[in-house]
């Protein structure tokens, strides 16, 4: 095979020798470096379309380049002979001695020159080349160094805040008693990258704010900020956080709860202590009184009628929700309250919040929920926070309406500014409006500044879907048993079934056996009874709800794409996550950088890259923003395979279902008035317990 200096000869035959030099020294140098003919061609096919004087065009060259890429895969032996090079006349080794030093390096090329020839270089484009060339190689060194560094450094997220002189001599004199909150002139970051920039955020006591935003632009950053008191919060107010990804122990439901009331823990702890001192006779005889005080606190507060049958359920978010609400704090911040909760659960959450005294922030991209809780919301956009009063619906009325008349505001001053700027033009050199033109420009001055309105882009999520059409039975399960303990059936004669041009959606209780269905549909698990058929040629796709348990943290996105799928270039990689919204720096953070919605995007660009037709989704919208979420139901409707999800998003199931099934009782039941008639029973139940 030809080296790659033979290549070159015989392609550019007028090659002059310092841009051979250049370029097989290139070849020579990096070769190990190229991972793809695109970056080969990147590093020299601009300097060989200028050799070739426009006699070859970009497929010539782009051939040519996959030549040599072929040639630098060769053994090591194969590759060094790359370097040869038939000179027009012997060269006397002896001449050259070793007092050249680093002038050798500077004749070689002028060695290389073959008759008659001048130099082509273009100096300017040779060092673009090479800047470019050494960012790459830079990248890459930088890429690997984080990779053999084993579990990477994680950013951490940073506050810092305008000090008021009123507000610290309130506090230190304690006369502060309000329950108002004023963070005033505040930033938040995420390692380098700016969150927020001289914001405000004032809650007033007693209301309901939701907090709205893109993902991944510091939502839950910032509720982390409050909890933590990186940003000044007045010491006598209380706050509690509920986290949308809650960890689990061992700690029993009940008492799990009671020890969310620090107050109440730690008065019950100075009890045991006292009465632990007095039994063993080591009292100093102040015990007595310091017991009565805290027995008369502890009634204070209620400490005996601890709401135990009010908080039932296994859930984490469900436990870590009744933590929150018994201990009622000051302050509750709330994130992403409705993932992972059932139709029933929210219902009853929306209520109780209604009702609820004291002020809340709420994360939430469930448009009811916030239609149902929040008296205010706050949007997160271009590194600030702008407050509206009312629901959600009313915030999407006004902001409409306020950037559309921004925008007027923008092009009416453009217009404005035109027409002054033609009369300073026009008359700019004559004498005798040399004082108008002043005016006009003074007053071209003080005109504030307007943007244009920086309109969010557009979120895209689309499916593939290049798979060929296939006749029923799709999938059907058919007189199912299922239990895990013989005492307890799961199922029992459970018969359902789904094709291509399904759209159902899964909803019942927690616990009464939707995720395990999934399973049994998807082969996952046997059943003891009956018989689970599935076509030969269906192909399904898995989106668990804990799917941010599936991924590995410490790598980042490419490179989990490149484990799970080897054999591809880094660009498809990316071109995968891309299409998620998953691109730039964020395809290569450590996965357990990112927001719970771009760890959702990354789970999507896994499912969706062995192009299933068939798509098995267990609350897929849990952590997207209401963007993606409507983005996620139009690509859902375009698909042209299956699908059966789990969700307990109201205006999701809306939007892509067209059955809907009810797991309860051991068995799954159609209901034919659809969400509607679903909801008006579970309001039936409520009325029945006594919740409404």
């Amino acid at each position: 095979m030809a080296s790659c200096a033979d290549i070159l000869r015989s392609e550019f035959p007028d090659l002059d020798g310092e841009l051979f030099a250049y370029v097989t020294g290139i070849l020579h140098g990096s070769g190990a470096d190229f991972e793809s003919v695109d970056e080969l061609e990147e590093a020299v096919g601009e300097l060989l379309r200028e050799v070739s004087q426009d006699t070859k065009d970009d497929g010539a060259i782009r051939e040519i380049c996959q030549r040599l890429f072929n040639t630098l895969q060769l053994d090591e032996g194969q590759a060094q002979r790359c370097s040869q090079v038939l000179l027009d006349a012997p060269i006397q080794l002896s001449q050259i001695t070793d007092g050249y030093g680093d002038a050798s390096a500077d004749l070689l090329p002028g060695l290389l020159l073959k008759r008659g020839q001048t130099s082509m270089v273009n100096a300017k484009k040779l060092e673009k080349a090479e800047a470019k060339l050494k960012a790459k190689q830079d990248k890459r060194l930088e890429r690997d160094s984080l990779k053999s560094s084993g579990s990477p450094v994680l950013e951490e997220a940073s506050a810092s805040q305008a000090s008021s002189k009123k507000e610290t001599r309130m506090e230190s004199s304690g006369k502060n008693k309000s329950y108002d909150v004023r963070i005033e002139n505040f930033d938040v970051s995420f390692g380098e990258r700016v969150l927020l920039t001289g914001a405000d955020l004032n809650l007033a006591f007693g209301r309901r704010y939701g907090l709205v935003g893109r993902n991944g632009l510091g939502k839950t950053t910032l509720l982390k900020m409050i909890a933590s008191q990186s940003l000044r919060i007045p010491s006598h107010i209380s706050i509690l956080h509920v986290e949308q990804e809650v960890a689990g122990d061992e700690t029993p439901a009940l008492q799990s709860v009671l020890e969310c009331d620090t107050t109440r823990e730690s008065l019950l702890r100075e009890e045991r202590d006292l009465t632990a001192k007095i039994s063993a006779g080591r009292g100093e005889g102040t015990e007595g009184a310091r017991l009565s005080e805290i027995y008369a606190k502890l009634e204070e507060i209620e400490a005996d009628k601890a709401p135990a049958r009010e908080f039932s359920g296994g859930w984490r978010m469900r436990l870590a929700l009744a933590r929150a609400l018994f201990a009622r704090p000051d302050l509750l911040l709330l994130d992403e309250p409705t993932n992972m909760l059932d139709v029933r659960a929210i219902l009853w959450l929306e209520t109780y919040l209604q009702t609820w005294q004291s002020t809340i922030l709420v994360v939430s991209h469930d448009r009811n929920f916030l239609n149902a809780v929040a008296t205010d919301i706050i949007h997160l956009h271009s590194q600030r926070l702008d407050m509206y009063r009312g629901d959600f619906e009313n915030f999407m009325k006004i902001k409409e309406e306020r950037l559309k008349n921004q925008q007027r505001e923008y092009e009416a001053q453009q217009q404005y500014r035109e027409h002054i700027q033609v009369f300073i033009d026009r008359f700019r050199y004559n004498a005798n409006r040399a004082s108008q033109v002043q005016s006009k420009l003074k007053l071209l001055e003080k005109l504030p500044v307007l943007k244009p309105v920086d309109k969010e882009s557009e979120v895209i999520i689309r499916f593939p879907d290049g798979f060929e059409k296939f006749s029923p039975p799709i999938l059907q399960l058919d007189e199912v048993d299922f239990y895990y303990e013989p005492s307890h059936y799961i199922f029992r004669s459970l018969s359902v079934s789904a094709d291509l041009e399904s759209r159902i959606c899964v909803v019942g209780e927690n616990g009464a056996g939707k995720s395990t269905m999934l399973k049994i549909l998807m082969g996952e698990l046997a059943p003891v009874r009956g018989i689970r058929h599935a076509h030969r040629n269906l192909k399904i796709g898995y989106f668990s709800q804990h799917h941010v348990d599936q991924l590995d943290l410490n790598i980042s996105a490419v490179e989990l794409l490149a484990r799970k799928f080897p054999g591809k270039t880094e660009e498809e990689y990316r071109h995968q996550l891309g299409s998620y919204g998953v691109s730039g720096e964020l395809a290569v953070r450590p996965v357990a950088s990112l927001s719970g919605g771009q760890k959702s995007r990354v789970a999507f660009a896994q499912m969706t890259m062995p192009c299933p037709n068939f798509y098995i989704l267990d609350e897929p919208t849990n952590h997207l923003d209401m963007e993606t979420i409507e983005a996620l139901a139009k690509a859902l409707n375009k698909f042209r395979g299956g699908i059966i999800l789990v969700s307990h998003d109201e205006r999701f199931i809306r939007l892509v279902c067209q059955e809907l099934w009810v797991c309860e009782n051991a068995t799954v039941t159609r209901i034919e008035g659809g969400f509607d008639q679903y909801r008006d029973i579970l309001k039936e139940q409520f009325r029945k317990e006594g919740f409404l």
